[in-house]
């Protein structure tokens, strides 16, 4: 088991890696170099326009995985979705600005942003099936955080590359070449991956299925659509925290409140550490306690401290501003680290491929894909506290925890057995 889920979190990383540098690249630089005819707003909204292309590519991934990993098996979906994310992050680093080849520029990275999602959408279903799939029934939560943990690294290993050339290239330099580098690094980490991966088996729960479904998405649309669309609207709230913490208000901190990108990004990371630490902690007291409860909890934290966090952003002083992003990831972390068991145990094995994967990316598109556009818009038009900002997450968060208080308990319970008769 541990092989198995260090080799999750390691493929798991490696892909997150791929997404969010691209993230951490909209907010930066990407306005400017791709949109450059627009005013620095409209610049940013577009850039965040083709970061959210990701996530609508997201579900369309996750039928198109998902299809092969509940017919053909979880292991060879993890390969394929690995090849596609690197191939294209690769690519992205290769694009010309709009300044060299023009119109031609942005539209080659809305392609390729939509191949990056095509590919992750593939991948969490996968890697969380295959090791929730191994793990013994009361340590489920606990080992399928492992994967879990993978967005947390796959963060900090792409903003901690950003991080390094910001501190030791110019303005200039940045922005001609050097966040390209962090792109090109991701055919490195492909390629590691696809090596951990090889030695990976198959799942025991998928060699057991004797009637595997034809069509594992109409399956799921016919018999399980109101779980997906639940599913769905339960996660958007953790999508929308994460990335307002991470991709919007380093937008917003560094073109509105003018604090340096070292000190923005340094910031984020140090909330994303401590939030990655506690994610088997958090995983583990689901095993003990069930996973529903944990997710209404974090739920109700994020609905209370959206506020609190917009007005110690707005302060632009380091330590308040990680206070604020800290509170928002450790709602987001008691919600997101039990979704590798709670998840596949809310389908039956014959779509969980599918079903989950599905779920789980329809989350991404209503939190993760709007929340940057939405959250810049509103703070446009607001003062120097965008308490818009904090209404909308505050709305979203109320919206998820419905969706969460409709979701079933699905936390093994152990049986008792009776003790023998004496006499």
């Amino acid at each position: 088991m541990l092989r198995l889920a260090a080799a999750s979190l390691a493929g798991t990383a490696i892909e997150f890696y791929d997404f969010f540098v691209y993230g951490t690249a909209a907010a930066l630089v990407l306005g400017p170099l791709f949109f450059p005819t627009f005013s620095p707003v409209a610049g940013t909204l577009a850039a965040f326009g083709t970061f959210g292309v990701g996530f609508v590519a997201r579900p369309l991934g996750s039928i198109l995985f998902g299809h092969f990993g509940d017919r053909r098996g979880r292991r060879p979906v993890l390969v394929a979705s690995l090849l596609l994310t690197g191939a294209s992050t690769v690519a992205v680093g290769c694009v010309p600005s709009y300044g060299s080849i023009g119109v031609a520029a942005p539209v080659l990275l809305l392609v390729l942003r939509f191949l990056q999602g095509l590919g992750l959408g593939g991948e969490w279903g996968g890697a969380v099936l295959l090791t929730a799939e191994h793990a013994p029934a009361g340590r489920r939560g606990l080992w399928s955080s492992f994967p879990q943990i993978g967005p947390a690294v796959g963060f900090l290993l792409a903003n901690g590359v950003m991080l390094a050339l910001s501190a030791t290239l110019t303005d200039a330099q940045f922005a001609q070449w050097g966040w390209r580098v962090p792109f090109w690094v991701a055919g490195a980490l492909a390629l590691g991956g696809l090596w951990l991966r090889s030695s990976l088996v198959e799942s025991p729960r998928f060699l057991e299925i004797d009637d595997h479904a034809r069509v594992p998405l109409a399956e799921v649309v016919r018999e399980h659509w109101r779980l997906v669309l639940l599913t769905a609207g339960a996660l958007s709230v953790g999508y929308a925290i994460f990335y307002a913490v991470t991709t919007w208000s380093l937008a917003y901190g560094t073109e509105r409140l003018g604090v340096g990108r070292t000190e923005m990004l340094a910031c984020i990371m140090a909330a994303v550490v401590v939030k990655g630490s506690l994610t088997p902690l958090v995983a583990l007291l689901s095993d003990r306690y069930g996973r529903r409860p944990l997710c209404l909890l974090g739920c109700s934290a994020a609905a209370l401290w959206m506020f609190p966090m917009v007005a110690l952003l707005a302060t632009g002083a380091p330590l308040l501003m990680f206070l604020g992003f800290l509170g928002a990831l450790l709602a987001f972390v008691t919600m997101f680290a039990v979704l590798g068991a709670y998840l596949p145990e809310l389908y039956e094995p014959r779509v969980r491929c599918t079903g989950a994967a599905v779920g789980y990316n329809l989350g991404g598109v209503l939190g993760g894909a709007l929340t940057p556009i939405v959250a810049t818009a509103l703070a446009e038009h607001g003062g120097r506290v965008p308490w818009g900002v904090g209404a909308y997450l505050t709305g979203v968060a109320l919206f998820s925890l419905g969706c969460f208080a409709l979701l079933p308990e699905t936390r093994p319970v152990a049986v008792a057995v009776p003790e023998p008769a004496v006499g």
